[in-house]
């Protein structure tokens, strides 16, 4: 048993795409037409770090009770990690691509961390490999 998808909800979700897969490496598993249940078009957008069996559904906001949530999933707490085998090469990669990361890069007993946000606000935890 393995979580599949977890959802995060975006403003757009071309944007949401070029984040996940141009700043972070992900890859782009799905992109797919779909309806909302009451038959309105959306997409089916689904991203992974490379190798992983746990993805992201990006889920564009419909609606203002939605589009609160944007940014604020977790209500401000980072709620999503990002363990990477290359903890400085990954870094370099991000800030180059502009991500916007809280502080320098610290050392702690569980690896080396650094927050950071995703395209929406939502804190992430950049980490490195396990001591």
């Amino acid at each position: 048993m393995h979580i599949e998808l977890a959802a995060l909800v975006v403003d757009d979700y071309d944007e949401a795409i070029g984040f996940f897969v141009d700043a972070l490496g992900f890859d782009l598993v799905e992109d797919s037409p779909s309806t909302t249940n009451d038959g309105r078009p959306k997409r089916w957008v689904v991203v992974r770090p490379p190798g992983a069996a746990t993805g992201l559904l990006l889920a564009r906001a419909d609606g203002d009770e939605q589009a609160k949530t944007v940014g604020n999933q977790l209500a401000g707490r980072v709620g999503f990690f990002l363990r990477v085998d290359d903890f400085a090469a990954a870094y370099e990669r991000m800030r180059e691509a502009g991500v916007t990361f809280h502080g320098e890069p610290r050392h702690e007993p569980y690896g080396s961390v650094v927050v950071f946000e995703d395209v929406a606000g939502n804190k992430w935890d950049l980490l490195g490999p396990r001591p």
